[in-house]
């Protein structure tokens, strides 16, 4: 713990990355940790096409560019780490990691992120795996041939969805209202799809099979009407939970357990500052999330020189 880092940021997603590329390139010494994968949910994304000056990537890569630009500039990552103790009292914040190791930091950006939502129904955690799956890009090429469900109405359930179809045989989109929650060139990019097909104003409630998921069961919401419906596999994209349960009594956090920020990015503590997904915002993207880490850096060098 001889080295005290101007900068500490918990999480290396599109914020984290993006603000270790401010502040490591502003001549702060800064050091990222992180739990998961570099990248968070953006490796997660088949393809990236609404980015400003990159006609169309992939998630891992755009992540791999920042990491690697982030490094260029002296930012030091460390990754596949548990943190197991948080101390934000004081000028300087020390953080204690499973295998003994500390850091400490003259402020701090926290970046961590979110996580898939379950839907917390019979069967879930039984055919997580086994049918079940939160990541297209990681589980789509299992499903080649076969005829999966997807869930949810938002962008990620749709434009996962329209991925999937390079896969599947049938893509069954199944949504709890009778219209959809996503930009309108990825409801007509769906609806457009002759793979895709719709089940509105339904919610699932149960998952069914022996090894493997074999069914599921549908529930038509005005009508309350049981169906059961065969699939080979289902999708859940739901939205996301922040990962924030370390901070709460810690950190202010709102009723979703999201972080309460400013508009500079700072917190209820002074030195801490959050970005990203894991902060109380309308839209999630990561084009929203890398200006979160922007924003944050340039808010981190301004209070490090007063």
């Amino acid at each position: 713990m001889d080295e005290i880092f101007d900068v500490i940021i918990i999480g290396a997603g599109p914020a984290g990355l993006s603000a270790g590329i401010y502040s490591s390139r502003a001549k702060l010494s800064t050091l990222i940790l992180n739990e998961g994968a570099i990248g968070g949910q953006m490796v997660l994304t088949e393809e990236i096409a609404n980015y400003p000056g990159v006609e169309t990537t992939k998630g891992y890569m755009l992540s791999n560019i920042m990491k690697v630009q982030a490094k260029s500039f002296g930012c030091k990552i460390k990754s596949n780490i548990k943190v197991a103790k948080y101390s934000f009292e004081g000028d300087v914040k020390v953080f204690e990691l499973e295998d003994g190791r500390a850091f400490q930091g003259k402020s701090v950006i926290l970046t961590p992120g979110g996580r898939p939502r379950s839907l917390n129904i019979e069967g879930e955690e039984q055919f997580k795996g086994k049918g079940i799956s939160y990541c297209a890009t990681c589980d789509g090429d299992f499903f080649t041939g076969k005829e999966v469900v997807v869930v949810g109405g938002g962008n990620s359930a749709l434009e996962e969805a329209v991925a999937l179809t390079n896969f599947a045989t049938k893509v069954t989109i199944v949504h709890q209202f009778d219209q959809f929650q996503a930009f309108e060139h990825a409801i007509e990019e769906a609806k457009k799809n002759p793979k895709i097909e719709f089940i509105m104003e339904s919610e699932l409630r149960g998952f069914y099979g022996n090894e493997n998921l074999e069914k599921v069961s549908i529930e038509h919401l005005p009508t309350g009407k049981m169906s059961e419906f065969k699939t080979d596999g289902t999708f859940i994209f739901v939205g996301y939970q922040p990962n924030t349960e370390n901070f709460v009594n810690i950190i202010n956090l709102n009723e979703r357990n999201e972080i309460i920020v400013d508009s500079n990015m700072k917190t209820n503590v002074d030195g801490i500052f959050a970005a990203g997904d894991c902060i109380v915002k309308k839209y999630r993207q990561v084009t929203t999330a890398v200006a979160d880490g922007t924003v944050a850096a340039l808010s981190v060098s301004e209070f490090l020189r007063k």
